[in-house]
């Protein structure tokens, strides 16, 4: 590692300074996610990321490398997992390390100009080079970290939204509902079926009551799994009624061929839940 304590302490006495400046253009330069934030404590955070960047950087030429690159990794792995960094697009973020390194760079000529002819063009080309090097490894390094960030975020919400697909809701100890809303296709309907028959045998569940009012549209493989679901459920002790299956869904199962008639059905779910099937205890 390159040290020089006097380049050093010049460039760590304008960090402040360098975030102010930063901070006043970055609005122009990246006019939307965290850097468009009015909120006082986003704002706050962001500069005080951006400082402690600058301190970090700058150990560079006054550290070990196993600690100045720690250090680094360190802050990057905040940046990476920050949730307002994630809902900003990577190409701004990419633009700000962009933006810093020309700061850096302007901060340089500074100082050279200051020191004139104490150092040789070799040393000092040097310390050009040392921040370019830096700067390409780090916006490489930190692409990596909020790529794999973003994806578990996502993986998250999908087994969120995996969830939402099929809520076992308890109306009793033994009685619960599934209500299906919106468009179900293959890929869903099968979630739909690994989920319910998971959640009925940890619920002890008797009796589901399936509701299909909110289902728009149906086809012949995702009826065929619904059926699919009904039978599964009867081998664990389930038994299914269905309701809300409106006009033009009935129409479509029937013109499919598709006849539910291993399960009974309600025309709705109030008339499901008044059902002398079960009792709700």
């Amino acid at each position: 590692m390159y040290q020089n304590e006097k380049l050093y302490d010049y460039l760590m006495e304008h960090t402040d300074e360098i975030t102010e400046e930063w901070y006043n253009s970055v609005k122009i330069s990246a006019p939307e996610g965290i850097y468009s934030s009015p909120d006082s404590q986003v704002i706050d955070n962001l500069k005080r990321q951006n400082n402690d960047f600058h301190k970090r950087f700058f150990a560079v030429f006054n550290s070990e490398i196993d600690t100045f690159e720690n250090s680094i990794k360190e802050w990057i792995d905040e940046i990476a997992k920050d949730e307002e960094h994630l809902n900003t697009p990577l190409h701004l973020i990419l633009n700000e390390f962009n933006r810093t390194e020309e700061q850096y760079y302007r901060l340089l000529d500074q100082y050279v100009d200051e020191v004139e002819n104490q150092y040789s063009v070799k040393e000092i080309i040097h310390w050009y080079r040392i921040i370019d090097d830096w700067f390409r490894k780090i916006s490489v390094r930190f692409v990596e970290e909020h790529t794999k960030y973003a994806k578990q975020r996502i993986e998250a919400q999908e087994e969120v939204i995996m969830e939402l697909s099929s809520p076992v809701i308890s109306l009793s100890p033994q009685v619960a509902l599934l209500p299906l809303v919106g468009n179900i296709d293959s890929f869903r309907s099968k979630i739909i079926l690994d989920k319910t028959i998971d959640q009925c045998s940890k619920q002890r569940v008797n009796y589901l009551l399936l509701d299909l009012s909110g289902v728009v549209t149906i086809d012949e493989i995702v009826a065929e799994e619904l059926m699919h679901l009904i039978r599964a459920l009867k081998l664990i002790g389930v038994t299914t009624t269905l309701s809300g299956m409106r006009p033009e869904l009935a129409r479509s199962t029937v013109q499919l061929g598709i006849m539910f008639e291993e399960v009974t059905i309600k025309p709705s779910l109030a008339e499901a839940i008044q059902s002398r099937e079960f009792t709700f205890k």
